[in-house]
């Protein structure tokens, strides 16, 4: 999948099996999807074509975001899963901010896993540049491979 001029980007290899890491991105959500000490809920992840994604965000201070509700676009198990927020559940259209692809590469025994912000504009991938883009998912993806290759032991 080629780079759009409206993407970000993170990417990393992690010492664990294609599997494991699909079971820690499906499974786990809540352990390592926003920077601690900010915590994750999912409230409903109906992994197929056109099912609900949802979730919500807790500061430690008691901020909170979201519900962050969006639908799955694609899913093709053990190598990539595509969400926007473009639609609620049942098809509803909403403001969209962007799609988020997500894909796993198994390379020897570890994995390439990069997770991806496909902004509809200039000025959204911008505005999410200005939110700590970097910063945030560069953590929530140390959090991901750390757990991940803990499960792999």
């Amino acid at each position: 999948m080629s780079e759009g001029a409206h993407d970000l980007s993170v990417t990393c290899t992690i010492a664990a099996p294609r599997a494991t890491c699909w079971r820690v991105w499906t499974d786990r959500k809540e352990d390592w999807f926003c920077p601690k000490p900010w915590r994750a809920e999912v409230i409903e992840e109906d992994l197929r074509p056109g099912g609900r994604s949802a979730v919500q965000m807790f500061g430690p201070d008691g901020e909170e975001t979201g519900p962050m509700e969006g639908v799955f676009l694609e899913v093709v198990p053990l190598e990539r899963i595509v969400t926007t927020d473009a639609y609620a559940a049942g098809w509803v259209p909403q403001t969209p901010f962007m799609t988020a692809i997500w894909t796993f590469a198994q390379e020897g025994d570890a994995t390439r896993f990069t997770a991806t912000a496909r902004h509809w504009d200039a000025e959204s991938k911008a505005r999410h540049l200005e939110m700590g883009f970097h910063p945030g998912w560069d953590q929530m993806m140390a959090q991901y491979k750390a757990l991940c290759e803990a499960e792999a032991g």
